[in-house]
């Protein structure tokens, strides 16, 4: 009786060293994961930007409506960021860049087909003056995207600006527009969409356009961008879709939140400005917002490390929003205070 006694109790000890490893063994392990978040947490997300307030209150509004149970919690559905681009997510000065793209693309359009020779200021352009086409205005400037854009099909456009991007420069930085994009504001995509927020680009350059770097610059998927677009008609013939001189939508102004209702379906909680252009995206974002919401704008105010303007600029005119964003709480983002780097490069 003794010995099966022993033995029973030599099993118990056995199972219950086994439990109290098992046991060990999951604090080990949970303390291990602890350990890992909480050195995840200490990692800084936007180590370009300078630990402002503005820094702060970002991550404080990105904590908030990702913490499970929290009451300010929005599902991931509806973690809708709109970003407007030009600004705002790479330069903008001298000229849009698109506007600089469509000079250079019309002018070798119009070489290679010279019954669009015929009017002076394009013959001009050719010959190497752009000056005729720009004293026009925006009369010039329309045509030059509706030559750029409509008078190629839109594989050809997209081979001609993809060139273009490889290998266009910026006259003062000397660098490829595409290299352009401020990092601070790369940083924050990044960190949105590792936090599950659906990022999409709202410009009022065309869609066409951005849709040749969204991706690789932004990891924005062109499906998440919203630009001005031409309007799109279906050739049987060829079994094609070509692009027709009419615009189908222009998303400036009003036509960023109409573009954003018809097309996403669903009222963004974050969204990112820098001029007069994305007022209105930015006021209905804040307004009547059934989840907490966050509305910013970039204030270029840095004319060492990249431009200072708003009011008086003829590119990127900040003066209303400024003036709306100050009076309702809007996140101001000072360039030159807030970010410590704006280009990779640096």
């Amino acid at each position: 009786m003794k010995k099966y006694s022993f033995i029973l109790m030599a099993v118990a000890s056995l199972m219950l060293f086994s439990c109290t490893e098992i046991a060990q063994k999951k604090v080990e392990e949970q303390d291990a994961k602890q350990a890992q978040q909480d050195k995840l947490a200490q990692v800084d997300p936007l180590p370009s930007w300078n630990n402002t307030a503005t820094k702060q209150a970002i991550i404080d509004f990105v904590t908030k409506v990702t913490t499970v149970g929290g009451q300010d919690f929005i599902p991931e559905a509806h973690r809708i960021a709109t970003f407007d681009n030009d600004g705002t997510l790479w330069c903008e000065q001298p000229l849009y860049f698109e506007f600089i793209y469509s000079i250079d693309a019309t002018k070798a359009i119009a070489q290679a087909k010279p019954e669009l020779q015929k009017k002076p200021e394009l013959k001009a352009l050719v010959a190497g003056d752009p000056a005729p086409l720009l004293k026009t205005g925006e009369k010039g400037i329309e045509e030059a995207f509706g030559i750029s854009h409509v008078a190629i099909s839109p594989d050809e456009f997209d081979k001609m600006a993809t060139a273009w991007l490889d290998t266009a420069t910026h006259k003062r930085f000397n660098q490829k527009y595409a290299d352009l994009t401020y990092l601070p504001m790369v940083e924050l995509l990044q960190y949105l969409q590792k936090n599950e927020f659906k990022t999409y680009i709202v410009s009022g350059g065309s869609s066409v356009f951005i849709r040749n770097f969204s991706e690789d610059l932004y990891n924005v998927p062109v499906e998440q961008v919203i630009g001005t677009m031409f309007k799109a008609s279906y050739v049987a013939a060829s079994k094609s879709v070509v692009f027709t001189p009419d615009l189908w939508h222009m998303d400036d102004n009003v036509g960023k939140p109409e573009g954003i209702f018809q097309i996403i379906g669903r009222k963004p909680v974050l969204a990112f400005g820098n001029s007069d252009g994305d007022l209105q995206m930015l006021e209905w974002t804040a307004s009547n917002n059934p989840y907490s919401s966050l509305s910013l704008l970039l204030h270029h105010t840095d004319g060492e490390r990249e431009y200072a303007y708003d009011k008086d600029s003829k590119v990127g005119k900040l003066d209303k929003a400024l003036t709306e964003g100050k009076a309702n709480g809007w996140i101001i983002v000072d360039m030159k205070k807030d970010f410590n780097k704006i280009f990779s490069f640096e």
